[in-house]
């Protein structure tokens, strides 16, 4: 793959045999992260985990201190007074069935996450096709279906993510932006790998973090010391 200009000078920054300790890895994953605009900067955690067996699966979600960045529209399905609610809560998008042909047939995809009550999961569930690939079905242990919309609605503005083992044991997700100062990047970074040490599956035999990468997303990674998680 022929990189650009850019990229070639800002790797020679990155010596590619060395785990960074995080401040160091976060001052140099600023470095490199020159693009015009304001990159995002991605963990990538490779697990020893073994996804196909539902015990080594690990899903969740945690709120980021000082949030992605990133402006996330959120669509709720609900009914009675919970369409009220999440309408309060500042969803950006509120229904219910009547969603469904927009977003099957018209491919309406104009949000970023899906949240629904409990007793819509029936009607969402027609849209497993089209949400399910692209990550965007609502699932009880992101916090994504619930009673609680507001709650909901809040974490998720406030900068919450979810995060999951890809089809090759690895978790990406974005822990902010470069324009982040070092201490919300490392803030941000602590509580994610927080959450992802507390997720380890009782079921899994050896080593948990293979290796961890911090990169903005149009630069080098960065590889981070997985010694002091372990």
């Amino acid at each position: 793959m022929k990189r650009g200009k850019k990229y070639v000078e800002t790797a020679k920054l990155v010596d590619r045999t060395v785990q960074y300790d995080t401040t160091e890895a976060i001052g140099l994953v600023k470095k490199v992260a020159v693009a015009k605009f304001d990159e995002t900067i991605e963990a990538h955690i490779r697990t020893g985990c073994d996804g196909r067996h539902a015990e080594q699966q690990i899903r969740g979600a945690v709120v980021l201190p000082h949030g992605t960045g990133k402006t996330v529209k959120v669509l709720v399905f609900a009914k009675g007074d919970k369409l009220d609610e999440a309408q309060a809560a500042g969803a950006d998008y509120v229904g219910g069935e009547e969603l469904i042909p927009r977003i099957q047939n018209e491919g309406w995809l104009d949000f970023d996450v899906v949240v629904a009550t409990p007793d819509m999961m029936g009607v969402v569930g027609r849209l497993g096709r089209v949400l399910g690939p692209k990550g965007l079905m609502p699932n009880p242990k992101a916090g994504t279906v619930t009673m609680d919309v507001t709650k909901a609605v809040n974490d998720i503005k406030a900068g919450k993510i979810e995060y999951r083992l890809d089809k090759t044991n690895i978790i990406h997700v974005p822990i902010g932006k470069a324009s982040f100062t070092e201490e919300q990047l490392a803030d941000n970074f602590q509580t994610l790998m927080d959450a992802i040490i507390k997720a380890k599956p009782s079921a899994l035999k050896g080593q948990y973090l293979k290796s961890i990468v911090l990169s903005p997303s149009m630069g080098p990674g960065v590889k981070v010391s997985v010694a002091r998680f372990v």
